[in-house]
């Protein structure tokens, strides 16, 4: 099977196994998301979940961010890990929205990738949860699972991104990504893969390898 038909064939199954696949990050605004995944890095989305709401309840918004108290992020960050960077991180961004972007959060990759902290995992995640434009969200499932099917053979977050861009529908790539993040905690798994129960395991090369 071509790496294109695998691709589909992937993106039809897993649809219908997680038909309302969503960003586990709760936001209401591009804002929100942009601040909610700069938190989520090395810290899980359920902890970033129970930050958000006080942070967002003083800073809403990019302007009222750009002008906060650093030591009052760090206060309301702080079980996050990593929060006197991310503090700095996220009053850096309010500014840099409202100087650079007259406070609306960009809705390009090149235009995010500008902002303090935010890498292309980050910055996809906006353009196609907010915008719906095509992404792909590199997260370590969907890295996993890429690799596994034998899409790609690299763990470099922006070769797979350049390489699965490729092979994805433009209008399913991003819903395929969160699908992947399910996938990955629920069947595959990084250790102990649930081959035998698996909804592709007939199109994997790393199964069909083993029999």
């Amino acid at each position: 099977m071509r790496k294109i038909d695998r691709t589909i064939e992937a993106v039809n199954r897993l649809e219908k196994l997680y038909p309302n696949a969503i960003c586990s990050l709760e936001y209401d605004d591009a804002f929100q998301l942009l601040i909610a995944t700069r938190l989520s890095a090395q810290c899980t989305d359920k902890r970033v979940n129970m930050v958000t709401p006080d942070l967002f309840r003083e800073f809403p918004t990019p302007e009222k961010m750009a002008n906060a108290d650093i030591e009052r992020v760090e206060e309301l960050i702080k079980t996050c890990g990593l929060y006197k960077t991310k503090a700095k991180d996220l009053v850096k961004i309010g500014q840099q929205i409202v100087e650079n972007f007259g406070g609306k959060v960009p809705d390009t990759i090149e235009e995010l990738t500008t902002l303090s902290g935010v890498g292309r995992k980050t910055a996809n995640l906006v353009v196609g949860d907010i915008y719906k434009k095509p992404a792909v969200v590199c997260d370590t499932h969907f890295i996993r699972l890429c690799n596994r099917l034998g899409l790609v053979k690299t763990e470099n977050p922006l070769t797979v991104e350049k390489e699965m861009r490729k092979l994805l529908p433009g209008d399913k790539s991003n819903d395929f990504c969160h699908r992947s993040v399910l996938f990955g905690r629920d069947v595959c798994i990084a250790r102990s893969p649930k081959c035998d129960s698996c909804v592709l395991n007939d199109i994997c090369p790393k199964i069909l390898k083993k029999r």
